[in-house]
């Protein structure tokens, strides 16, 4: 081997290229391509080796089936609209198709089946009063009760801040919201999550932004404002699945399949449940699976909307940056699980101390923004053309990644609108000292899942 700069090098077994070496990481060659995917061989020889064992052909099996046609779709989806968003004069704003206006009527009509149950059980209860109709009225009642539509995502186990507590995150967010045309939060709750979202909650329909520590430690100022503006960005710009009616209805949906699911190793009694329970299950399946994909048009359109409106906010190098980090969440991922399984072996007096030692938070979140730093160049470029190899995407309703980067460098290049600058930036960090102690110290004791 040779030395390079920042490490070393050796000749590309295919042609001959020096490539960078670096033992945190896959060594590839970029000239040639050699080992860029080396896990794209091991699955297909998986996936051959199960074909075999069960005598049919190479296709998808168990659990993971749908998500992968889920992510099938998707990138067909993403692959038209990224040639759609990126035409000349190709209009982007929201707006409303027939897909999405028949998955409106179907949400409606998930809804009309529990309030009809509601309705039935208190007609039963009111008109068979001191007869057995008494009872098929609870019944209907207690299903209405348990089908009823969920108007929020449940609250995950991150601490909550209100406007008094953290002014300076507030003030920060209120300022993207502006920039992006839309209004700020109502609250905001930080965990361990590698990752951030935006919901509404409630009748009132009130804010909630969810910010992941561990995504949020490894940006840059700019590219928080990008991830800032991206999650607002998602108010006002026609994704209907995470309206209050589609959204409710495929809360609801998901809770009826989990009532309907077959009873493992079941007794003579829950086969006969079970098999009663055939029928509606497929149609609750196939209701959700129609609304699913009604709606992932306009989902993933949602993301290139959001995209430019984090560009527009925080520049589009902030938004590309952000988008580059999206490609490496597994590192992430791998280093807190590191950092928690090390303190576990370690036993737990051992624990303790480091969970102590983390009590400002700076201990775990300065390894973790180092870690990220020296994350070669290379590896990013080898993540992005694995990306476009497999449609990369951070799930299944989002276009692939490399699309959505391609998409923000299309145009001409946007300057920030806000600007996060160091001062300000070491007073939301004050705000937030104690949130990151805690989120720190449950990395640690307990790992990021």
């Amino acid at each position: 081997m040779s030395t390079a700069v920042g490490g070393t090098t050796r000749p590309c077994p295919e042609c001959g290229a020096r490539v960078p070496v670096d033992d945190r990481f896959t060594v590839w060659c970029a000239a040639c391509d050699w080992n860029v995917d080396p896990g794209e061989h091991q699955e297909k020889q998986e996936k051959a080796k199960e074909a075999e064992r069960r005598g049919r052909r190479t296709r998808p099996t168990g659990p993971g089936r749908l998500e992968e046609a889920r992510r099938a779709l998707a990138r067909r989806h993403g692959e038209r609209l990224h040639a759609e968003v990126t035409r000349d004069g190709a209009d982007l704003r929201a707006r409303r198709d027939g897909a999405s206006v028949l998955a409106y009527v179907i949400a409606l009509a998930v809804h009309g089946v529990t309030a009809a149950l509601l309705f039935g059980g208190v007609a039963c209860l009111v008109w068979g009063w001191g007869s057995g109709l008494m009872l098929l009225g609870a019944v209907l009642l207690a299903m209405a009760v348990a089908l009823r539509p969920r108007l929020s995502p449940p609250l995950g186990d991150g601490t909550v801040l209100r406007r008094a507590d953290a002014p300076e995150l507030y003030a920060l967010v209120d300022e993207v919201a502006e920039a992006v045309g839309t209004r700020g939060v109502d609250t905001i709750s930080v965990g361990k999550e590698i990752n951030a979202g935006v919901m509404s909650r409630g009748l009132r329909g009130r804010r909630a932004l969810d910010l992941g520590l561990p995504l949020w430690e490894v940006l840059t100022p700019q590219q928080r404002v990008a991830l800032l503006g991206h999650e607002l960005g998602h108010y006002g710009n026609g994704d209907t699945r995470h309206g209050r009616v589609v959204g409710s209805a495929l809360r609801s949906l998901a809770t009826w399949r989990y009532y309907f699911l077959p009873t493992a190793r079941p007794s003579l009694v829950e086969m006969i449940v079970n098999a009663v329970y055939a029928v509606p299950l497929l149609l609750v399946q196939g209701t959700l699976t129609l609304l699913d994909h009604l709606t992932l048009r306009a989902t993933q359109r949602a993301e290139y909307l959001a995209d430019r409106e984090a560009a527009r906010t925080a520049s589009t190098e902030a938004a590309v940056g952000l988008m580059d980090r999206m490609l490496v969440l597994d590192s992430i991922d791998v280093f807190l699980r590191r950092e928690s399984n090390s303190a576990a072996l370690a036993g737990t007096r051992s624990a303790r101390g480091n969970a102590a030692g983390a009590r400002d938070g700076d201990g775990l979140w300065t390894r973790l923004a180092a870690h990220m730093a020296s994350v070669p160049e290379h590896e990013y470029e080898r993540q992005r053309r694995v990306g476009a190899r497999r449609g990369h995407s951070v799930d299944s309703t989002h276009p692939p990644t490399h699309l959505r980067r391609a998409c923000l460098l299309a145009g001409p290049p946007a300057a920030a609108a806000v600007v996060l600058g160091e001062a300000r930036q070491q007073r939301i960090d004050a705000e937030l000292a104690t949130a990151r102690a805690r989120v720190a110290r449950g990395i640690v004791r307990d790992g990021v899942a």
